[in-house]
Parts: structure tokens; sequence; C-alpha cells
């Protein structure tokens, strides 16, 4: 949620990496109250809900905070899957990225956001992971990244990711003639 986040940084990266004809949109700039199933959606969810219902894929790039995703991302996720039948979340293809400034990267908070999918029936793609440990030794102060491995480790991430997602695409039948 930082305007300076490393993790809206790596998101960034990815979307400029991605194959060509792909393309990554970031939505970060949400007013989401904590869930209470007593509400009707309020409009920071009617949003989220929508722009996750338009995407072929979502990619999270999540930070990792106590060995665990951010509270602010587990309230998105408890609103997104919501009512669990209709939910945007339903069999939409997603991935995960992440960086940390410890030698981890985000790994922990990947395992636990990965569990949470499984709710929403959510396929998640698995190679090549992306847990950028030693952060700040490949962005630069203004989120630019300055690693080449890190770069073609991207690269090969979108790739996988739109093959991941393509598996997914409904092909509209056409009538026998």
């Amino acid at each position: 949620m930082r305007k300076a986040s490393i993790n809206r940084a790596l998101l960034r990266v990815v979307g400029e990496t991605l194959p060509a004809g792909a393309q990554l949109t970031i939505v970060d700039d949400l007013d989401l109250p904590i869930f209470n199933s007593d509400l009707t959606d309020p409009a920071g969810v009617v949003a989220l809900k929508a722009a996750v219902a338009a995407a072929d894929g979502v990619v999270f790039g999540i930070p990792e905070y106590n060995y665990s995703i951010p509270g602010g991302l587990k309230n998105a996720l408890d609103w997104l899957s919501r009512p669990p039948a209709t939910s945007p979340m339903r069999g939409k293809p997603m991935a995960i990225v992440g960086a940390a400034s410890g030698m981890g990267g985000t790994i922990r908070a990947q395992v636990h956001m990965r569990q949470m999918l499984l709710y929403s029936d959510s396929p998640c793609l698995g190679q090549p992971e992306v847990a950028i440990p030693r952060a700040q030794e490949r962005f630069d102060a203004e989120g630019n990244l300055t690693d080449a491995s890190t770069r073609a480790l991207l690269v090969r991430f979108g790739e996988a990711f739109v093959t991941f997602v393509g598996r997914y695409q409904v092909t509209p039948q056409r009538p026998p003639e």
C-alpha cells in the first residue's frame, strides 16, 4: 500500500516484462473496510471484484510481515471470496510474486497465500517462483530494477504465467456447420 513499496515496483517490472500482447494493470488504491458479512459490498469492494472478474489472470505482489501476508491483503481476499459460489476468484488463474529485504524473500507469505487461494479454487502458478531476497540490492531508490538476473527471472515468469492463463481460457464452441 505504500507509494514506495518494493512490491509495487516489482509488479511494475512484471508488467514491463510480459510477452507482447499481455498487459498488467495494478489495482492498489482501494478503500476496503474490514470484512463484515453484514455489509453489502462497499464501492471499493465492487471495484476490486470488477477488476478481478475482468482479468484473464491475477498476479499478487506481496510483502511478508511476521512470516505471512499483510492484514490488508487478507481483508481483500475475504471480500473477494464472498459469496463463494459467485466469487470472481473462483477458478481464476493466479500467480504470486514478492520481494523483501531479508534472505527468505517472501517465501513464507507465499505459502500462506497459496493455502488461502485453495478456498476459492483458484489455480496458482507454481514455477518459476518469484521470491526476491535482498530486494534493496536489486532495486534502486526510485524502484527501478537494476539486477539482470532478476529481470531474466521475471521474463521467464511472465512467459510461464501467460501460458498458464491460456490453459484456463474458455474457447467459445462454434456451432456445427
